[in-house]
């Protein structure tokens, strides 16, 4: 469908989403900084807390750096980077994976579980916060495009 001329050439439209992408990982940024948490590190606990975390060793919970590797979309030496830094704050373990020896698994501990939830209320707030500027429609307009072009069905 061709642009209109009171609509926005793609070229425009790119570059206004990179901005807007840009001030909203900076401003949450920001907000990770009293955390002494990197952008990488608060995804990869958010990843662990939605695995069935648990710091027990009988429950088998936890991910293989190749998979937080694959859900943070980074390379898996850069995933054990992040998780070196966790675990030198305590806030991961690392224990081998009762079903396979060669294997490590990560889960992150109580004092990572806590710190994972303070975390997320944050986030949340700074989510309300930043698209608080638009109106319940304007949401609604902008989560329905965002899924057409993620290509996640609408529900």
């Amino acid at each position: 469908m061709p642009f209109s001329s009171n609509s926005a050439p793609p070229g425009d439209l790119s570059e206004l989403f990179h901005r807007a992408w840009r001030s909203l990982r900076q401003t949450w940024s920001a907000r990770l900084a009293p955390f002494e948490l990197t952008p990488h590190q608060s995804r990869a606990m958010r990843s662990l807390a939605q695995h069935g975390n648990s710091s027990d060793p009988a429950s088998g919970a936890g991910m293989r750096l190749k998979e937080i590797a694959e859900r943070l979309r980074i390379a898996p030496r850069s995933a054990t980077e992040v998780i070196d830094q966790l675990e030198a704050k305590q806030l991961v373990i690392r224990r081998p994976d009762p079903l396979d020896r060669r294997a490590t698994l990560v889960s992150l501990t109580e004092e990572g579980m806590g710190l994972s939830e303070r975390v997320r209320a944050a986030r949340r707030l700074h989510t309300e916060e930043y698209f608080g500027r638009l109106d319940a429609q304007e949401r609604a307009e902008l989560a329905r495009i965002l899924e057409k072009l993620s290509g996640t069905p609408e529900r």
